[in-house]
């Protein structure tokens, strides 16, 4: 894939970056290393003020980043600054709580002493994905760099004017030379890097094949690897929910960053003593909805991230039908230029159909109906994988207790799968393994070393 700027709006190249030779990204993760040696003896009010800055210089700068993320995959310039404005809170806030995550843990011993002390381990190689292009990184990036760690990022092949910008963030904010390192790399090359004597760890956001063959890269080599992965989020209401409230909020879970996001809500499981009048307020909600420009700050609908995108939607989409799915509203390439795609509703999806089993990267939403409660838990954890997922009810304790039942690293209540810096976020099945964000995020590529001292 091209390393280039493709405004996906009207499908325009903007801007192409040569890729790097492989001496110059070895000499790169070189640099990067040496950066490590000298952070790691940095203090931890050195780490939080890269970081304050940083988030400074993004709250300032917010309309001209969340331009660049528009301009590169599409995003609605409304949720393109509302990313920039999570990437300000997400450095704010492992600068203010890092120390506090990484003091020295004792343990109570019958005799003398122990304590677990944290401390960095080098370079850690993140490859991140195009449908987050600010937020994604500073998952990665911002605990990283704040328990004393460099970072090397390859970055998607679609956002190199974000993953570039990210780079000279970095410098302004008074990093020092190499302690955050952009990569351009084709996606074939990824994998192999992590075999680099210099990268300490790796992490990865994205597909289920670009996970899995770093994955083995990095057992191959005895490096910790954290992947976060494809989802399948089901979306619960119960029959006691507040409709509109369900509503709302599955319009918001589904079609938010248009369907692009591992934890949107792509199936809809509705009890069926009020499936019918949730489906019609469902369908009302996504009918009459403005498509256009994604920087006109009244468009609802706005391309995909590109045209490949729409193609595979639209396949899936297809090979669904014909397996005996129905298309409520939708299901088809929006006529203009442009990568666009129709907001769509599929019912009467059965085990065997593609809809049924794959993710669907893309605005498209499989709705099911359930008679009860163990039917819809049921239906949630048949799939191959466990991100996310949200259950609807007034009945708190009946929510708890079905969110309990379904099988995936996080479930929100009343609300869409969401990501917040306080809040651990990750999967398990093919959704992947290890915790990013709060204190479980810091503590990934970390040494918890023991020091006993005898009585």
């Amino acid at each position: 894939m091209p390393i280039q700027t493709k405004n996906p709006y009207n499908n325009q190249v903007l801007k192409t970056f040569k890729e790097f030779s492989d001496e110059v990204i070895e000499q790169k993760i070189h640099n990067s290393h040496q950066a490590f040696l000298k952070w790691k003896k940095s203090t931890f009010e050195q780490r939080a003020g890269v970081l304050f800055r940083i988030a400074d210089i993004l709250e300032r700068r917010k309309l001209e980043y969340a331009t660049l993320i528009t301009t590169e995959m599409g995003k609605l310039i409304s949720q393109s600054e509302s990313e920039i404005d999570m990437c300000s809170r997400v450095f704010r806030y492992y600068a203010e709580n890092g120390e506090k995550f990484l003091q020295d843990q004792s343990f109570d011993v019958p005799d003398g002493s122990a304590f677990v002390r944290y401390s960095p381990i080098g370079a850690i190689f993140a490859v991140m994905p195009w449908n987050y292009p600010f937020n994604q990184v500073a998952r990665i990036a911002a605990p990283n760099i704040m328990a004393g760690n460099s970072m090397v990022v390859k970055h998607a092949s679609n956002v190199p004017q974000c993953a570039q910008a990210i780079e000279d963030l970095f410098a302004e904010a008074g990093a020092p030379e190499n302690l955050y390192t952009n990569l351009f790399v084709p996606g074939d090359k990824t994998s192999k890097l992590v075999a680099n004597k210099y990268i300490a760890g790796a992490s990865l956001t994205g597909s289920e094949d670009a996970g899995a063959s770093l994955a083995a890269e990095a057992g191959a080599h005895i490096k910790k690897s954290v992947l976060e992965l494809g989802g399948s989020d089901a979306f619960i209401v119960l029959d006691d929910a507040d409709i509109e409230l369900a509503v709302e909020k599955a319009y918001a879970g589904r079609f938010g960053n248009m369907g692009q996001a591992c934890t949107s809500s792509k199936r809809i499981i509705v009890l069926e003593k009020i499936a019918d009048e949730f489906l019609k307020r469902f369908k009302d909600k996504i009918s009459q909805l403005k498509v256009g420009d994604p920087m006109d700050r009244t468009t609802e609908i706005g391309p995909l991230s590109s045209e490949s995108a729409v193609d595979k939607i639209q396949k899936q989409v297809d090979e669904t039908v014909s397996q005996g799915a129905k298309i409520l509203v939708g299901g088809k390439r929006i006529d203009r230029e442009g990568a666009f795609f129709e907001f769509t509703i599929l019912t009467d999806i059965k085990p065997g159909m593609t809809a049924y089993h794959e993710e669907i990267f893309g605005p498209v939403a499989s709705y099911y109906v359930v008679k009860d409660d163990q039917e819809a838990i049921a239906l949630a954890n048949d799939t191959t994988f466990g991100l996310g997922g949200s259950v609807f009810s007034r009945n708190i304790d009946r929510a708890i207790s079905v969110a309990s039942q379904i099988d995936t690293g996080m479930v929100f209540i009343n609300e869409p799968t969401a990501s917040r810096p306080e809040l651990p976020f990750g999967g398990t099945k093919r959704s992947g393994y290890g915790r990013e964000l709060s204190p479980l995020g810091i503590e990934e590529f970390v040494n918890k070393k023991l020091i006993r001292i005898a009585p």
